[in-house]
């Protein structure tokens, strides 16, 4: 099992990591092209347009719920994960992907939501599930 979660892991890093790419490929071209200068974004966004906010928003919602999730699987490995736990793991990181994309792409905000709600809700049975095998334990 815990191969599994290790992957779920990864594959969560995987996203923070591919978005911080892709907003790289937004920004640098923007610059070097003069697009944006870069005394009107040394010191906040709105300098920048739209679509870099976009990007900008979906990498920063990498380090918010991800961190908890990242907490409750080194908790989960700690434990000995269970079947349960790594299945929570793929659904919240599945969450994570699909919320992702929506961001970096029509931005629905209902849609996102949707999968926001989706990877809170699998997080808290998590670590409900977590804090059940401490008191157990």
């Amino acid at each position: 099992m815990a191969f599994w979660l290790i992957a779920a892991i990864l594959a969560q890093g995987a996203l923070a990591l591919g978005l911080l790419w892709y907003l790289g490929t937004i920004r640098i071209p923007m610059v070097l092209k003069g697009e944006v200068r870069i005394d009107d974004i040394a010191l906040e966004r709105t300098g920048w347009p739209k679509r870099e906010w976009q990007a900008a928003n979906a990498v920063d919602n990498q380090f918010q719920l991800p961190v908890l999730f990242y907490v409750g699987a080194g908790l989960a490995l700690y434990f000995g994960p269970t079947i349960f736990e790594v299945v929570l793991a793929w659904l919240f990181v599945l969450s994570r992907y699909v919320h992702a994309i929506v961001h970096i792409t029509d931005n629905h905000v209902i849609r996102r939501f949707t999968a926001y709600l989706v990877g809170l809700t699998v997080l808290c049975v998590f670590w409900l599930d977590l804090l059940v095998r401490l008191f157990l334990a």
